[in-house]
């Protein structure tokens, strides 16, 4: 007896309802990438950790929530190519990988991949399952980016932890509750339109 193959494609996210499939899910993809960039742009140094204040977590969250684990995750997954090869747009003009937060940029890629599979469950319809889809999407960008940042630094976990995640956690509230406003209010605007 084979396992039952899971469709991620069976319930739209935001993006599914634009006209055009190839052309859209390229364009999309890059729009997300961009949207990426921009958004780790607008960075904000601290002066008691090596990462940024960013708002590229937010992007990423909401790129793979709109345009679903697809699209969302190439396009976190071009962001991290991208500045891999030395395009320096990631956070403060860096590129390649050897500085404190690239673990957290790879934990864009899962994390955009995660929330877009929850989205494509009907995970962003509501304020509490959208709250509980970004806090899976945040902890997962913790989950690659604390370790990273320990073992760049060469410090143990809790001192990781009070450096890459502690700092974070009220401007990731923030994020969270303004995703779980803005997803479910897009969707019941969406859902009187197609009435």
């Amino acid at each position: 007896m084979s396992a039952p193959t899971v469709r991620l494609d069976r319930v739209p996210v935001l993006a599914d309802l634009l006209p055009g499939a190839r052309v859209r899910d390229a364009i999309l993809t890059l729009a997300g990438t961009a949207f990426i960039t921009v958004a780790g742009y607008i960075a904000i140094p601290l002066p008691f950790t090596p990462v940024p204040l960013s708002l590229a977590t937010f992007a990423v969250l909401l790129t793979g929530a709109a345009l679903g684990p697809l699209r969302g995750g190439l396009s976190a997954g071009i962001y991290l190519a991208i500045g891999l090869v030395g395009v320096p747009l990631f956070a403060n003009g860096s590129s390649g990988w050897a500085f404190s937060s690239f673990g957290y940029i790879v934990g864009y890629v899962l994390a955009a991949l995660l929330v877009g599979i929850l989205a494509r469950h009907r995970s962003d319809r509501t304020v509490w399952s959208t709250l509980g889809l970004a806090v899976l999407g945040s902890l997962t960008i913790y989950a690659c980016g604390v370790p990273w940042l320990a073992a760049f630094l060469g410090v143990d976990l809790v001192t990781a932890l009070t450096l890459g995640a502690v700092p974070f956690l009220i401007g990731d509230a923030i994020k969270i509750v303004a995703m779980s406003a803005l997803l479910p209010a897009t969707w019941r605007v969406v859902d009187r339109a197609r009435r």
